[in-house]
């Protein structure tokens, strides 16, 4: 059996860039301490967008261009970054197709017993693919680490821990 941690986005803009937040910069040592410690096999995703972000039903809906491919915001912060070990899993939407599949492929070589979830932002793309898992890995202990988590607001972040407690999500950390 293994255990996993997921790294969701923790990318300079959404830290200290164009979505960065006080909370966001306040979890860094947090997560890099986790990552640091974790005895399991550690994932990263990366939020990903192009030139053409603003044309998109996101950019519409969120006009701040944010996480474009190749910039310093899109890169994971430098206290992460040498915790990443390969390429994180790009994602174009809030919950990574490609992290289901992965996970999925992950299993059937040696069944997944845990997956944690850790990182930006608690209320869009953590719980998007906290979810997600729990969707490819029913039987897997799904975990959201509130310690290493930051919302948009603190009020969405504890919003969305209710949400994904009600979902049998054990979420750990909180204060």
């Amino acid at each position: 059996m293994q255990d996993l941690l997921i790294v969701v986005d923790m990318q300079n803009d959404f830290i200290t860039g164009a979505l960065g937040t006080a909370e966001a910069v306040r979890i860094v040592p947090r997560a890099a301490e986790l990552v640091r410690e974790f005895e399991g096999r550690v994932l990263f995703t990366r939020d990903t967008h192009g030139e053409d972000y603003l044309e998109t039903q996101e950019g519409r809906k969120l006009p701040v261009p944010h996480c474009i491919k190749g910039t310093d915001g899109w890169q994971i912060c430098p206290e992460l970054a040498p915790f990443c070990g390969g390429v994180p899993i790009d994602k174009r939407t809030f919950g990574s197709s490609d992290l289901g599949r992965i996970l999925t492929e992950l299993d059937r070589e040696c069944p997944v017993k845990s997956i944690t979830f850790i990182g930006l932002c608690t209320d869009i793309c953590v719980i998007s693919n906290a979810l997600l898992a729990k969707a490819f890995l029913p039987e897997a202990e799904i975990i959201v680490d509130a310690s290493a988590c930051a919302g948009v607001t603190p009020e969405s972040h504890r919003t969305a821990l209710a949400a994904m407690k009600m979902c049998q999500i054990r979420v750990t950390g909180e204060e």
